[in-house]
């Protein structure tokens, strides 16, 4: 408090400056520019959450198929035919255990280097060149997964209608469980598809928030 001439008193308000050496500047008026990454706290878990399930899929579409091996009596005109299906019997059915297997191994990495930061407390934020190699990966494995799947749906759908205009039966009544076990592994994979599409989407945000290095 501080008097003046005439006994009131009055306050006197003390300006505290900045150290002298300090860098710190601020400027009233102009707006505070951050990546656009840190304004979505969620999106890193959802990146995992959709890669775990990519991993999930790609395994159960692995499980499915190679547990779909069945034996069956096929009867035409009154004559019993032994049959005995296999997925390693159509080239097809090979090449979705294959890349489903290659997917979920490149999920699985994927997601192990996500643990490795998080253990030593590393930010999750992949930097610019990864973030361009998970988006080719993802794309990638997204196709070869498509592709894979769309072929062994051709194999499937034929067992299961036949061939048209031909004595080639139904081979889906007496063999059931191998036709459903094929279908499901199918789906999985379609499934895997989407979930490495859903990643490849997230990659370009991730992109459009971080600075060149």
């Amino acid at each position: 408090m501080g008097s003046i001439g005439n006994g009131r008193s009055v306050s006197v308000v003390g300006i505290q400056m900045p150290p002298a050496g300090s860098k710190t500047v601020v400027e009233p008026g102009l707006p505070v520019t951050t990546s656009l990454v840190p304004t979505w706290p969620r999106l890193s878990m959802i990146m995992v959450a959709t890669r775990a399930a990519a991993l999930v899929m790609a395994l159960l579409s692995v499980s499915l198929m190679v547990s779909s091996k069945q034996q069956g009596i096929l009867t035409i005109f009154g004559i019993e035919i032994p049959l005995y299906a296999n997925w390693s019997f159509s080239y097809s059915l090979q090449f979705l255990v294959g890349m489903s297997a290659a997917t979920a191994a490149y999920s699985l990495l994927h997601l192990l280097l996500i643990a490795h930061k998080a253990v030593k407390k590393v930010p999750v934020v992949p930097s610019r060149r990864q973030t361009w190699l998970l988006f080719a990966g993802d794309q990638v494995f997204s196709l070869a997964m498509m592709s894979a799947g769309s072929a062994a749906a051709a194999v499937s759908n034929l067992n299961r209608t036949g061939i048209q205009h031909t004595a080639l039966p139904n081979f889906c009544k007496p063999l059931p469980r191998f036709c459903d076990l094929s279908a499901a592994s199918i789906a999985c994979a379609f499934l895997s598809c989407a979930f490495l599409a859903t990643s490849a989407v997230i990659d370009v945000i991730w992109l459009s928030g971080l600075r060149d290095e």
